[in-house]
């Protein structure tokens, strides 16, 4: 099988190839790709829970906390105790924080923007019927199905 046809290889790749566009572009602004997806994250106004960015962004505990410490030290975002659960903490944007997020959205409008004017509306929904479809196949797990519970 030649893996260039393989659907994980061209996911894969071109996901690293978006991946290093925006590091690219974050990079400009003594930023990641990650701290600004976390930033895209954070509801403006209320601030999000710390425990709900982690599941939100498909991202490791370990790996957030990381990025959370330094976004703090950068001055874009504070930790706040949260009013309706004491033993939690809300993540709030500063100042720049909110300054910052407006840049990365506007990448993100650009990347969106360009690709539509090079596709087609039918080929940009069979794209998102094609990502939606292998979601939900993992999801469902009907790829690999767990061989122990249909043992008999």
């Amino acid at each position: 099988m030649d893996k260039n046809k393989t659907i994980d290889h061209q996911l894969r790749a071109t996901w690293q190839a978006v991946a290093k566009m925006y590091n690219e572009q974050a990079s400009k602004h003594d930023s990641t790709m990650a701290m600004a997806f976390v930033l895209l994250n954070i509801d403006q106004e209320n601030g999000t829970p710390s425990t709900a960015l982690g599941p939100l962004m498909g991202m490791e505990p370990t790996s957030l906390s990381r990025i959370l410490k330094s976004m703090e030290d950068k001055g874009l975002i504070i930790r706040k105790k949260n009013p309706e659960d004491g033993r939690s903490v809300l993540i709030k944007l500063t100042q720049f924080g909110k300054d910052k997020r407006e840049v990365s959205k506007g990448h993100v409008y650009q990347f969106n923007n360009k690709v539509k004017e090079n596709l087609s509306e039918q080929e940009i929904e069979t794209f998102f019927k094609v990502t939606q479809t292998i979601n939900k196949l993992i999801a469902e797990r009907e790829i690999y199905p767990d061989i122990s519970s249909e043992a008999v």
